[in-house]
Parts: C-alpha cells; structure tokens; sequence
C-alpha cells in the first residue's frame, strides 16, 4: 500500500499528537498520507462521520483511529467505495480495532510492506416499512437493533418475527438484535448471544431481556430474510420503538411498522495482520475483561 487517509476520533486523540505521528512516519517511509481535515479545522464537531469526497481515489487504506465505534462508523460511511480500513485502538476494550498504541509502528511496518490479509465482513440492509411505504434505510456492521421507546416509561414491547415471510416467534421483551458475526462480541454478546467467527456468514437474532422462559439466540443463514413487526400493547394501545442501525442512525416504529433486514450487497474490508488470529485477539480481549 502506497497511499493512506487517516479518520481521527478527535475525543481518543485530542490535540492529534497520535495522527500527526502516524502520518509523519508514513511519509518518512516514502507514502502518502491525508488526514481527515474536518476533524483538524472544526474542533467543536460532534459527528465522526467520514466525508467521502475528502478521500483521493489514490488512496488505498484507511487508518482509522478510535475505537470500535468510529470503525463502525467509518466503515458504513465509506461502504460504497469499498476501501480496506485499518483499525488501531485508542481506547480500552476494543473487539474490532484489535492494534493497541503499543504495536502501532510495527504494524505499519508489515501494512507498508503488504505483510497483510484483508477480511471481507457481512454486513446488514435494513428497510423499514409503514404498510407499504418504506420510511427509511440504513446499513450496520455490527447489528440492527428494536427496542421500546424508554420515553414512555420501563415496559416490554410485543414482537413477531418472521423468517422468509414465515412466522417464526412471538417475543415479549425489551427488544431483540439481529448481529452479523462481526457483531458477535458487541450487544449481542452482552445480551447472552454466542461468539462467532467474523468472517463466517450467518444472521444472529438475540431476544433481549425476554419475559418468555427458554428464549435463546437462533443463528440463520446469510440468504434469509428476517422481519420484525412491531405489536400492539395493551388494550391495542400504539407502541413506539426505535430502530438502531449500529447504535448509530435511528429509525422511530409504531405498532404494526415493521423491519426487513437482509445481507448487505456490500462487505466492509478489515485489513488484518498475519500473526493476529480471530483466536488470539478474543482471548487477549476476554483476559483484559
């Protein structure tokens, strides 16, 4: 790889003492390197989203620096140009961004010298619908999530759930997850679901906090097509949920709005080292927990 962009979280690298590091020993090694200027000109945004025409066609990597929420949100802001990104961890427990501040330089070293593999993650389509209208749509790569809206008060919410239009469950819970393997080791596992390997392909749907007794995660095929309705509360009263792409963008339901999730079209591409193994990585992880 010869040239590089650099997406900083500016609350993990405040004065940008890291960025301007990492960039200059790049360019001392002959590369190329931008930095995302939004973040260096505007220290007052909030958003960390990546603005694609910021990024040079030249450019073949993404440093992104952070933790695993900026990867997941650099990662569904670049989608469409299909750049591999490369995740160092600015913060504490990180699944995704897997390089610590520690062996930053010897990684560039192998990533300079193509001593790499890079990943292809699954990611998820998320429509949702209003009879047949479809309000909004949104990616994730970790997982989508429907929850009841808090706002009204501490309640469980009435979901039915479909598997290639065939009725599935009826949950009543707090919500449910729908996670690609990638998103394993995030909400979904805090919820009670199983680590998966993230280049496997397959659905994981986790019911959370379920007031129905033996409810566990049911893991699907990438081909199928989940459905998430929304029910009634009591007395038909109108429920309010909220759909959350990535804990990221949001999507406001009512009873009888429902949710089509589906395999992206698109992979995210994860830039990996040789000599970090999936294995490795989630035993490092769980040690540190």
């Amino acid at each position: 790889m010869k040239s590089f962009y650099i997406v900083t979280n500016r609350i993990k690298d405040k004065d940008f003492s890291v960025t301007r590091q990492i960039a200059d020993y790049i360019r001392k090694h002959g590369k190329q390197c931008f930095l995302q200027q939004a973040f260096l000109k505007d220290q007052k945004r909030d958003s960390l989203c990546t603005d694609l025409s910021m990024i040079s066609p030249e450019v073949d990597c993404i440093i992104v620096l952070g933790g695993d929420g900026t990867l997941l949100q650099t990662a569904r802001d670049v989608v469409d140009r299909q750049i591999p990104l490369f995740a160092i961890n600015l913060g504490t427990l990180g699944y995704l961004t897997e390089i610590d501040h520690q062996s930053i330089y010897p990684a560039l070293d192998h990533l300079m010298e193509g001593n790499y593999e890079i990943e292809q993650r699954m990611m998820l389509h998320g429509s949702v619908y209003r009879g047949e209208e479809k309000l909004d749509q949104d990616i994730a790569l970790n997982d989508i999530v429907i929850v009841i809206n808090r706002e009204n008060g501490l309640k469980v919410i009435e979901l039915y759930t479909y598997v290639n239009h065939m009725q599935l469950n009826t949950y009543h819970a707090d919500g449910i997850i729908i996670a690609t393997p990638t998103g394993s080791t995030g909400y979904s596992l805090s919820a009670g679901g199983p680590i998966i390997s993230p280049t496997a392909a397959l659905f994981l749907m986790t019911p959370l906090a379920s007031h129905t007794l033996g409810s566990r995660s049911v893991v699907f095929p990438p081909e199928d097509e989940i459905t998430i309705e929304i029910g009634p509360g009591r007395n038909e009263k109108i429920e309010e949920a909220v759909a959350y792409f990535d804990g990221d963008s949001r999507v406001p339901m009512l009873t009888r709005d429902r949710i089509k999730i589906r395999r992206s079209q698109k992979n995210t591409l994860i830039v990996k080292m040789h000599n970090n193994s999936f294995l490795q990585t989630l035993s490092k992880k769980m040690s540190n927990v």
